[in-house]
């Protein structure tokens, strides 16, 4: 684990050393501050376009998908940070596949619930047509 993240910090070393180099020259143009405001208002703001028409469309008949999607992505954040702090903290392993096991945990027990989910909805659909035959939904 610690290589995958010492990959990715380096990865992020080399993309911010390269924007840094727009400050090159007799005067500094952005302050470092002022590069990650810039830089992440930007990504943020891409990213923004890009899930708000997604996450508009799902909101009219797929809630419980915007729910997993935030979850999945708290779930990763959670993992990662229990991870890294018992690498940094020496209380355990940090390893990339205790992210994978505990994320496959969360995977699992969703589709459990969505299978038992599925099927009290039906039954709830069942029993509605029972007592009113003639009205659709």
């Amino acid at each position: 684990m610690k290589d995958y993240l010492y990959l990715i910090v380096k990865i992020v070393a080399v993309i911010h050393t390269k924007l840094l180099t727009i400050n090159d020259g007799y005067e500094s143009v952005f302050t470092d501050k002022e590069l990650h405001f810039i830089v992440i208002g930007i990504l943020g703001m891409l990213a923004l376009f890009i899930v708000y028409p997604i996450f508009k469309w799902l909101s009219k008949n797929h809630v419980l998908v915007i729910a997993w999607i935030y979850v999945f992505t708290l779930m990763i954040v959670l993992t990662f940070a229990i991870e890294i702090g018992q690498g940094i903290s020496g209380t355990g392993n940090m390893e990339f596949a205790d992210i994978v096991f505990g994320l496959a945990g969360f995977m699992v027990m969703f589709f459990i619930f969505a299978i038992i989910r599925m099927f009290v909805l039906l039954i709830i659909d069942l029993i509605k047509n029972m007592i009113h035959p003639e009205e659709d939904d």
